[in-house]
């Protein structure tokens, strides 16, 4: 079942499109976790990128997250509603640069992602807290983002 402010939102307009990452985040259980696995396949596309090319599209799929989560989130009345994932996608792109191959990496990307996005320590709640409009949406995302790659690349290291 659909929340009621969800009907407020057009999958037609792209930014709304955007902002729920492409529909997976209606989902009814769990958006932001359904949200993080859909931006995994799409993550295999983009690997595809030169780094530099790579880094470009998260500098601009952070950009258009910002416009994409405003909009959205003044449709729906709620300013982070769980519905706008795509902060979850930037956040597991982000958690994923430079990722070593193997389905290892990807579970590990994925659980750190997750584990710093649900449990927000530090700076990250910091953000959340202190940060508003599509701009807060996106910044803890971000921040998750980079200490799970930070964690990945650390345990690559160490491994």
């Amino acid at each position: 079942m659909i929340k009621p402010e969800l009907h407020r939102l057009s999958l037609t307009n792209p930014l709304h499109w955007i902002a729920t990452g492409f529909g997976s985040g209606l989902s009814p259980k769990a958006p932001g976790t359904v949200g993080s696995l859909a931006a995994i396949p799409l993550f295999y596309l983009l690997q595809l990128l030169s780094m530099p090319a790579y880094l470009a599209f998260l500098v601009f799929a952070f950009v258009i997250g910002v416009w994409a989560c405003q909009v959205a989130g003044n449709a729906i009345g709620v300013e982070d509603h769980g519905a706008l994932v795509w902060d979850e996608f930037v956040g597991m792109w982000i958690a994923c640069i430079a990722l070593p191959q193997g389905l290892w990496w990807m579970v590990a990307a994925f659980v750190a992602f997750r584990f710093f996005d649900i449990l927000k320590p530090g700076p990250i709640g910091w953000l959340d807290k202190h940060c508003s409009g599509g701009f807060g949406v996106m910044m803890d995302d971000v921040a998750a983002g980079l200490a799970a790659l930070g964690v990945v690349q650390l345990a690559y290291w160490v491994i």
